[in-house]
């Protein structure tokens, strides 16, 4: 009688785990944050609710898994043409692009309002997904510093946030639509009072 090889459980964890992330990010997406629930995720995934519990706490935690587990290089660092407005508004733009696609705000703008009453959940979210990008452009920052494009006594990483920071208000309190027009105007605004003085 041949030997079969035994299932392997890695890979099958594997499978199910990204089914759960899968379900997690499409649910969301269909009935909102409010109305996802445990077992919809499983029923959706294929398993049992129990091997959620097994692996996460709270569907806020599944959730954040989901949205982060293929963010690797969303820390990368930024362009560095020697011009940083160019640069800023070349990557703006292209985050703009994607916040404003609906599978992205959905677990996104979830994640945001879990967050708001989560301490735990929040400092995940930051550490894992805003801080990687807040230090990117913190360090391009500094590099337009060392060039002499803006002032030595600018704080490269309040500078960095001078530009995050509004862009996140209009899109998290929907105050305005996120355009390349507000993104250029947004730029150019900050570096006027950032820019070394002749």
């Amino acid at each position: 009688m041949a030997n079969k090889t035994p299932p392997d459980a890695s890979r099958r964890s594997e499978r199910s785990r990204r089914a759960i992330f899968d379900a997690a990010l499409a649910l969301v997406g269909e009935v909102g944050y409010d109305k996802l629930t445990i077992e919809g995720i499983a029923s959706r995934a294929g398993v049992g609710k129990q091997t959620i519990y097994r692996w996460w706490p709270s569907k806020a935690a599944v959730l954040l898994d989901a949205f982060t587990v293929d963010v690797d290089g969303y820390g990368e660092a930024m362009p560095n043409t020697g011009d940083l407005a160019a640069d800023l508004k070349s990557v703006l733009r292209a985050t703009a692009d994607e916040f404003n696609d609906p599978a992205f705000q959905a677990p996104y703008r979830a994640l945001a309002v879990a967050g708001a009453n989560d301490e735990e959940l929040s400092r995940t979210f930051v550490s894992r997904l805003l801080e990687p990008g807040i230090s990117a452009y913190t360090d391009r920052v500094r590099a337009a510093q060392e060039a002499g494009e803006l002032a030595p006594d600018v704080d490269p990483r309040i500078a960095a946030e001078m530009v995050l920071s509004p862009f996140s208000q209009r899109w998290l309190m929907r105050t305005g639509e996120l355009t390349h027009e507000f993104v250029d105007t947004l730029v150019d605004l900050a570096l006027r009072g950032l820019r070394a003085r002749p």
